[in-house]
């Protein structure tokens, strides 16, 4: 699979340096010939990055954003509307149990820093001060474990006396400047620290989901193994609210571009989850008025297999091949090389759920967001969930239907994917 990804992103990035034969060749680091003529001043980094691992690139285009077959429960809250969207890069697979862990890990490790070299965890260093070689030497045995009383369970919570990291103490501290707040008319010329976003945000997957979203139902070993075991390393991460998949988006970003700046590259995009809009483009592949990914308004290929992990016919869940969910590069990407676009799991996107959105907005890359407070009504809450799950019927596959969820509301069905705007790579 990874080969495949990786001739896609070399097809796509090639497509990019396209548009480079327009400008004119240049000496790398030649000075400026003192003639009082405009010459232009490049940034002191180099252009851009390589193509993201495991990512593919979407290309711009235009395409029917909607149903593409009967509104069965003529909810008219998608008409369908032709709208542009600019190209981008999104995740080939639904974001796995590993790619998570990673960011678990690398949590976890700058608070043990912390506590261990520095001042605690309730000191408010920078995390890029994180001396990464002291890290790699701890060693996560009893003895290291009971020394960070700060991360630990308390010890009336403790099964056997076992020193243990408490999850809801594995907190990533976000930062970010509201663009959108800061472009308003109104608030043109406050300071910029009003427009300034901090907050930590609890990390660690919500693995009860497996109990709590199907009663008298035994699925118990799911809740214990899920997350933890490594036969499930290669599954979508599920349990994870809206608030966390974008709590990922911000720390995937920041490690990227401490590499980016270590290296000297010019820091790039931000990874983000896609907007409704450009999950429904992205899921499409290209092809018009399509009901599902693959293109067929059918649920099965010629052979009779199935084309998706979902609930078939009346609830023969196993008949998919999957019981529960499937490895997140299971079943055949559609023609941009995405993968389970429909089912294995539904998908957060960034984009706020309102009935009438389709009515009012643009017909360039549509979005309609708002970063609800924990303090808001819940129906101010609700983000748009997209592409079904492995415990839904076909209708909730369709790559136009829409649902939503509240954001602070973790499932064992809904995982997420990101997405990055790169710059054009420039040609050497």
């Amino acid at each position: 699979m990874k080969g495949h990804l990786t001739t896609i992103a070399l097809v796509a990035s090639a497509s990019l340096c396209l548009t480079s034969c327009f400008f004119k060749k240049g000496g790398k680091g030649k000075a400026l010939p003192d003639d009082g003529q405009l010459h232009g001043v490049a940034p002191n980094a180099r252009p851009s990055m390589n193509p993201p691992f495991g990512m593919v690139y979407v290309p711009p285009g235009t395409f029917h954003m909607g149903p593409s077959d009967e509104d069965i429960s003529y909810n008219y809250t998608s008409r369908n509307r032709q709208v542009s969207m600019p190209g981008f890069w999104m995740d080939a697979t639904e974001v796995t149990n590993n790619e998570y862990r990673q960011f678990v890990k690398w949590t976890r490790d700058s608070l043990a820093y912390k506590i261990l070299f520095g001042g605690g965890i309730n000191k408010p260093d920078d995390t890029s001060a994180v001396d990464w070689k002291k890290v790699a030497t701890i060693k996560w045995d009893r003895a290291t474990v009971e020394k960070m009383n700060e991360l630990n369970l308390a010890p009336d919570n403790r099964l056997y006396g076992r020193p243990e990291i408490d999850p809801d103490k594995i907190m990533f501290h976000v930062e970010y400047f509201d663009l959108k707040e800061a472009a308003k008319r109104e608030n043109a010329g406050l300071p910029r620290n009003n427009f300034l976003v901090r907050y930590d945000q609890k990390i660690y997957p919500d693995t009860l989901v497996w109990i709590r979203d199907f009663s008298y139902s035994y699925n118990e070993p799911m809740t214990k193994r899920y997350f933890s075991h490594p036969s499930f390393g290669e599954y979508p991460v599920v349990g994870v609210t809206w608030k966390q998949a974008v709590a990922f988006s911000h720390w995937r970003t920041h490690y990227q571009n401490a590499y980016l700046e270590k290296k000297k590259f010019a820091v790039d995009g931000d990874y983000r989850l896609p907007s409704e809009a450009e999950w429904e483009y992205a899921a499409r592949g290209g092809l018009t008025a399509s009901m599902f990914p693959w293109g067929s308004p059918y649920l099965r290929n010629k052979k009779g297999c199935l084309l998706a992990n979902f609930k078939p016919g009346r609830g023969n869940y196993a008949e998919d091949g999957g019981f529960y969910t499937v490895p997140a590069n299971a079943y055949w990407p559609n023609q941009y090389g995405l993968y389970n676009m429909s089912g294995n799991v539904s998908e957060w996107t960034g984009s706020y759920f309102y009935e009438g959105a389709y009515n009012f907005m643009a017909d360039m890359s549509p979005d309609i967001r708002y970063e609800a407070k924990d303090s808001d009504r819940p129906r101010e809450k609700r983000k748009v969930v997209r592409g079904g799950s492995w415990k839904d019927v076909s209708y909730f596959l369709q790559v136009s239907t829409r649902n939503y969820e509240y954001q602070d509301t973790a499932k064992s069905y809904i995982g997420f994917r990101c997405v990055i705007d790169l710059a054009p790579r420039a040609k050497k």
